[in-house]
């Protein structure tokens, strides 16, 4: 991009990239990239479409997927989720096999692309998904091991751990462990940083050696240490990404999280080290930026801005760090980021490819890593590119709460089913839950305004009600649903009452009557001047005849500004008394939303749990219909209640 672009660009953008150009109607960059990526490779990773060779199960689309992953995350663009799936169905067979793939080979590089499988599974319920995960998984179980435990890189590479390695095998073992209930495996998880931090990391500078030999017989490793002989950029960013990731999945009470936790605080010193004062960019070979022909190199510094940027919003690591992140991102618009036509861009400056012995025989010299090539769009690149871009986008969203909860409350909606391993999980309209009935997305727009999401698996009282600002009640359960179903008696009533009076924002979500369990959700509804009238309202006949399930908002509505088209299936009107006011009505003139002024406090409700996925992920719902940006608009004004309620 030229310098006078870029210019217009500083002037005219609050935050570093919001846009790439200074045209409102330009998308993020997360999604220019995408779009390039799209173009292509359209059918699958072809690294050079003008030379074609057969197509490989590669860790390289691996890494792309989990960028176009975050991206439909957060937009609930159907396009995206079709990619992934597209992808992956190019490999993955009806029997859950997977084509071009060889466990036998103990190649941890193949492990990578199982967590594309399990989004895939975890949002759609198809079981040839998780049957190929768990063929990765089977791999991991036996994946040849150092007599430490550690994992080795690859088969044809005996008693080496990489640093690569850590991002293709655990962040995946993590989220399988999780799905599975497998609580062992997270010693094993925790262990393969560990270890890989006791013998690659250098005392000096923090740093990790890109590899490290058991056996200190491989030409590359030092013979007293085993560790090869330099600091290459993009293998600590694959590191410091399988942390991160890792983390997010890791059980709060197994006593290693703190350990890797403090391994990520080492990690971050030595990488705030070498990062360029100037640019805010890193090197090929980190701790050498005088040396000859050494560079700036995009991978590793889309690494490393995801990295920090994610470890900040998560609370891995203080906020103090995010201004390395936004240096960082700058850095690489500046000098990586050009733009390749109407919508999409170009990521200049990623080393093609590093490793360690092989044929022709890598030595892990400074003059090996930078022969290889630079190349513009490499995959890798391009993957670590989209993470950074969705993180900093997420980043720049305004914040409209500070240290404010929302509550979700699972003890009156307490309905389990028996999953995929025959464990016995807690599942409809959860936080954490991507399949239809899942609120996850509803979840991610609650944090990107600020809020932290947790939810509430005990009889709510004052003591558990105190830390939360909202508190969200979702379809109560009754004896259909649930053999037994905890109701709402008058004990919790009056706490959720008192609560609300004090200053506490109330949701309640209801459904029709076959649905719902209303009796005693009514009698908590009725102190609020609403009754739940328990008929079924917006019945769609036939799937795809959405236009019976169409609530229009009127202009000037309390909460919907910008959204006039919601879906809305399947819902109980509402019956209001002072003091509920009415705010939305359906074309009969029923009540369906209201709101009540309540001492200090304020309650929503809805005669429906209408933000669930199933109708705001963007795979089911034609675009004309608004459920997310109304859920959003919904959290926008849940959080300015909040925010004028004076306690």
């Amino acid at each position: 991009m030229k310098k006078q672009s870029f210019l217009k660009y500083f002037a005219l953008t609050a935050f570093a990239g919001l846009t790439f150009q200074a045209n409102a109607q330009t998308q993020p960059l997360s999604q220019q990239m995408a779009a390039t990526v799209m173009e292509i490779w359209k059918d699958s990773l072809n690294l050079d479409p003008a030379n074609p060779k057969p197509v490989k199960w590669a860790y390289d689309q691996g890494v792309i997927l989990e960028g176009i992953d975050g991206i439909w995350k957060r937009t609930a663009d159907n396009e995206y989720f079709k990619y992934m799936q597209k992808s992956m169905d190019f490999f993955v067979t009806k029997d859950g096999s997977i084509n071009r793939y060889k466990q036998a080979d103990y190649n941890i590089d193949n492990v990578k692309n199982g967590r594309s499988l399990l989004t895939l599974y975890k949002v759609t319920g198809q079981s040839k998904y998780f049957k190929a995960a768990t063929l990765l998984w089977d791999q991991l179980q036996q994946q040849p091991r150092t007599k430490e435990g550690g994992f080795w890189h690859k088969k044809i590479y005996p008693n080496q751990m990489w640093l690569d390695g850590l991002y293709m095998g655990e962040p995946f073992y993590a989220e399988y462990a999780a799905l599975i209930g497998n609580q062992k495996a997270f010693d094993d998880i925790a262990n393969q940083f560990i270890w890989m931090e006791k013998n690659a990391r250098d005392a000096k500078t923090g740093l990790l050696y890109h590899g490290w030999d058991e056996s200190k017989t491989e030409q590359w490793a030092n013979k007293t240490t085993g560790k090869s002989p330099n600091f290459w950029g993009r293998a600590m960013g694959w590191y410091g990404m399988a942390l991160v990731d890792v983390l997010d999945y890791f059980p709060q009470d197994n006593p290693k999280r703190k350990e890797l936790l403090a391994v990520l605080a080492r990690y971050a010193v030595a990488v705030q080290k070498t990062q360029d004062p100037k640019s805010g960019l890193w090197y090929d070979i980190l701790d050498q930026p005088q040396g000859k022909g050494n560079y700036h190199e995009a991978s590793a510094s889309s690494m490393f801005v995801y990295i920090l940027a994610k470890a900040v919003r998560s609370g891995y690591l203080p906020a103090s760090y995010f201004a390395m992140a936004d240096k960082g991102y700058k850095g690489i618009q500046k000098e990586f980021v050009e733009q390749a036509g109407a919508g999409k861009i170009n990521l200049k400056g990623t080393v093609s490819v590093s490793g360690l012995g092989g044929k022709p025989y890598r030595d892990g010299s400074y003059a090996y890593y930078l022969s290889e090539k630079v190349i513009t769009n490499d995959p890798k690149g391009v993957g670590a590119f989209l993470l950074a871009a969705n993180e900093m986008e997420m980043a720049a969203a305004p914040k409209l709460v500070s240290g404010k909860t929302v509550l979700l409350d699972s003890y009156f909606n307490s309905e389990t089913r028996t999953d995929q391993s025959n464990n016995v999980v807690s599942w409809h309209y959860k936080w954490d839950e991507q399949s239809n009935g899942g609120f996850s997305f509803w979840a991610t727009q609650f944090n990107l305004a600020g809020f932290k999401t947790k939810t509430l698996y005990q009889t709510p009282t004052a003591a558990n009600l105190k830390e939360a600002s909202v508190y969200i009640i979702v379809d109560p359960d009754f004896e259909k649903e649930n053999p037994k179903p905890n109701f709402i008696d008058a004990v919790a009533i009056s706490n959720i009452t008192e609560w609300v009076k004090a200053g506490g924002v109330l949701v309640l979500m209801g459904n029709d009557a076959p649905n719902v369990e209303l009796t005693h959700f009514n009698e908590l509804a009725g102190k609020f001047g609403v009754h739940f009238n328990g008929d079924t309202k917006g019945t769609v006949p036939v799937a795809s005849n959405f236009e019976t399930g169409k609530v229009t908002v009127p202009a000037g509505n309390e909460i919907f500004k910008k959204s006039s088209n919601l879906f809305i299936k399947e819902y109980s009107s509402l019956k209001l008394s002072t003091p509920a006011q009415s705010i939305l009505k359906d074309k009969d003139g029923d009540d369906v939303m209201s709101v009540t002024k309540y001492g200090k406090g304020v309650v929503y409700v809805i005669g429906d749990p209408w933000l669930y996925n199933e109708y705001v992920d963007g795979r089911k719902l034609p675009a004309s219909y608004e459920n997310l940006k109304a859920g959003a608009e919904l959290v926008n004004w849940l959080a300015k209640q909040v925010n004028a309620i004076k306690k």
